[in-house]
């Protein structure tokens, strides 16, 4: 028993002596070194081992371009004006007055229905107003002879009013058998012939105003502090590749979509001419572009360049120290503006021309830190080179 305990304690003790003569060792004070008479020593300046390393940088210039300020959409075109018409009482077409697509004048006749009942009631109202004047007329003579009472004229009066509202009645109804253009415009293709009965409410043919079109779109609300009536707006159309169209912005909306918070925008062009000379048609896609603003000197640097931090953007400016001519860093505190194709417009903070870190802002903490340009392309080895063995 006693064995067993006394073994493993004797082993417990030389590892600790073991370890205790390691760490003598390598602790153990250093003597003088000798060195040997004529050894080459190489003196290292002490303004060489105290310079910094200059840290390798990408950068690009502020370039002064082009800029312009708008947004993009999509919208349809629609007529100026489009109806599709429908009789409003049910009948038997008994004439059709245009050909399909036809180009029609306002109050021109369409289609007229069976109006031989209509014709028989505006007849026989018209015989009742006759008979109610003749009465009327008769009783006027009579009472001024004294012999009818006065009674009798005014109801004879009565009568005639009421004949004459039955006779416009009768018009009324006649009128709506036949169906007439509301405006100038260009027809479709009818969708009935002669002899069709048709039911009330039932469509006929559609009509569209094609001579001046407009096109309906959305912008976000975040714009609508920017848009304005009568802006200009340029349109492209996926059915008319490489044409461009002008349109005028005529209304907006001042009722917000709640479900996208959006405004609705609609703005006016002219087409070319009417029926087959006009390019645009009603349900064309186009593409939107409303311009609020143009730049022509802004000042852009790549995305890349700038560096968030605390709330505020910076860019890393690269400039020659004043002592010995040496590129260092400086940062510069910028007001962003416009982003475009992987582009920021800097609105102060730089100036045409200034040369911005791209990559590698991580390892510039301070201004001053010195920098070394690196260009990608000279630094890259060639596809083409033969590798080193």
């Amino acid at each position: 028993m006693a064995s067993k305990i006394l073994y493993p304690l004797i082993a417990v003790v030389g590892m600790a002596a073991a370890s205790g003569a390691a760490w003598w060792w390598q602790s153990r004070p250093q003597g003088p070194q000798v060195v040997q008479p004529g050894a080459a020593q190489a003196a290292v300046p002490a303004t060489a081992a105290s310079a910094p390393r200059a840290s390798g940088v990408e950068v690009a210039q502020v370039k002064a371009v082009r800029l312009q300020d708008d947004v993009q959409a999509v919208g349809t075109l629609r007529s100026r004006q489009s109806v599709v018409l429908r009789p409003e009482v049910a009948g038997r077409v008994l004439q059709l007055g245009f050909t399909d697509g036809a180009r029609v004048r306002k109050g021109q006749m369409l289609v007229q229905l069976d109006d031989t009942l209509q014709k028989a009631e505006l007849s026989q109202a018209q015989a009742q107003v006759s008979i109610a004047q003749a009465n009327f007329r008769r009783n006027q003579e009579l009472v001024a002879q004294n012999f009818v009472a006065q009674r009798v004229l005014d109801e004879s009066a009565a009568n005639l009013q009421v004949a004459e509202a039955q006779l416009a009645l009768a018009n009324a109804r006649l009128a709506r058998m036949r169906i007439a253009a509301p405006f100038d415009g260009t027809l479709g293709i009818r969708t009935v012939n002669v002899g069709d009965f048709v039911r009330d409410g039932a469509d006929l043919v559609n009509l569209e105003d094609i001579g001046t079109m407009v096109v309906d779109f959305r912008l976000p609300e975040r714009f609508q502090s920017k848009i304005v009536r009568n802006q200009i707006a340029d349109l492209q159309l996926d059915a008319l590749p490489g044409q461009r169209f002008k349109a005028r912005i005529e209304a907006i909306d001042p009722l917000l979509d709640v479900n996208g918070r959006s405004v609705a925008v609609r703005a006016v062009l002219a087409n070319a001419g009417p029926g087959k000379d006009a390019p645009l048609r009603p349900g064309m896609f186009a593409r939107v572009t409303v311009v609020f603003s143009v730049n022509e000197q802004a000042l852009v640097v790549p995305e890349e360049a700038i560096v968030p931090q605390g709330g505020r953007q910076f860019v890393v400016r690269v400039v020659k120290a004043a002592e010995g001519g040496a590129l260092t860093s400086k940062r510069q505190a910028v007001q962003l503006g416009l982003r475009r194709d992987g582009q920021v417009e800097l609105l102060s903070g730089v100036v045409a021309g200034d040369t911005v870190v791209v990559a590698g802002q991580q390892r510039l903490q301070a201004d001053g830190t010195p920098v070394k340009v690196v260009e990608l392309a000279k630094a890259a080895p060639s596809a083409s080179a033969p590798a080193a063995r």
